[in-house]
């Protein structure tokens, strides 16, 4: 039996290293605020939380200053980004909230929930709870609707999942 020391604390670079390993996918979180589109890219969502009712997470950095605008509106729609949207995804994360967009006609639900076409699954929420939790916020989000590419023999590298792994957007082939 090998005995190991812990460190009486993890630093916050320790952990970063230590979550990298685990491939994460990524999603938009969008909606239209004030009649402009707006969204953040999360790699920290989680599927399936609740069946009854349909809930699924995603944790948001406290020093966001665009979840507090999403987070106002009446619906929030969610894009599960493809392998092929790497480019986009990264225009998406941008810290830069006014280029976001630039050419990218996004779908918008009469509700103003935001979708990128094109996304190999997309659903339709809107706020259910929230829960501080250190420096992130985690907002269960009830599930309105859902759509998802065809993931027959015919669907193609389009229905690759984008993963978040190793600190780099990279695809995630299931077979």
């Amino acid at each position: 039996m090998t005995t190991i020391t812990r460190a009486a604390a993890v630093s916050p670079d320790a952990l970063r290293e230590t979550f990298s390993h685990f491939p994460q996918g990524v999603a938009l979180i969008g909606a239209e605020v004030a009649g402009a589109p707006l969204g953040l890219v999360a790699s920290t969502v989680t599927a399936g939380v609740s069946l009854d009712p349909p809930l699924i997470s995603v944790a948001v950095q406290t020093t966001s200053s665009t979840w507090p605008l999403l987070r106002t509106a009446p619906a929030l729609g969610i894009s599960l980004l493809g392998t092929h949207q790497s480019l986009l995804a990264r225009q998406l994360a941008s810290k830069d909230r006014a280029s976001r967009f630039a050419g990218i006609d996004p779908e918008i639900t009469a509700d103003g929930a935001l979708t990128i076409p094109g996304s190999p699954a997309r659903l339709w929420t809107r706020l259910y709870n929230e829960v501080e939790a250190g420096d992130h916020t985690v907002a269960l989000l009830e599930v309105l609707d859902t759509s998802s590419a065809d993931v027959g023999a015919d669907a193609g590298s389009d229905s690759d999942a984008l993963v978040f792994h190793r600190s780099e957007f990279k695809g995630m082939t299931v077979s």
